[in-house]
């Protein structure tokens, strides 16, 4: 079985992780507390176009895959193309985005609170990515 997946939702998903790393990164949100837990210097450093592009591409391919991995889910348990979207996008973020970042920080030496807060980002993230993409499912059969 090959995924029906919606391109456009696909393309707004990407689209809405960016909007939620600016408001979660602007200052007076969570930025101010990043940098600091993070030791990250906005003057010094490479320019913000490269990690930008990257995330870019990063969130592409994980809405790509989410609306892959939530219509298969959908397809298997039938009943409604959003909740399918946000489960698999919650169970995914917990199996593999939070525990990844809990185990490399944990050994990397990172603060308790940097790793929440990157991994509290990334839940808001998910989340809202798998409702644009619950919201607007390919044409189901």
């Amino acid at each position: 079985m090959i995924p029906e997946i919606n391109y456009l939702a696909v393309i707004a998903a990407t689209i809405s992780t960016m909007i939620v790393g600016a408001i979660w990164y602007a200052p007076k949100v969570m930025g101010n507390a990043w940098m600091r837990l993070a030791k990250v210097n906005p003057g010094e450093g490479r320019g913000p176009a490269g990690p930008m592009i990257a995330t870019v591409i990063v969130s592409f391919i994980t809405s790509w895959v989410l609306a892959g991995a939530a219509y298969i889910a959908y397809e298997f348990y039938h009943g409604s193309f959003l909740v399918s979207a946000l489960l698999t996008g919650v169970l995914l973020w917990a199996g593999f985005t939070a525990a990844r970042f809990i185990t490399h920080d944990a050994f990397e030496g990172r603060p308790i609170r940097l790793t929440i807060l990157n991994c509290v980002h990334e839940l808001i993230t998910i989340v809202v990515l798998s409702l644009v993409i619950g919201v607007w499912p390919p044409a189901l059969g």
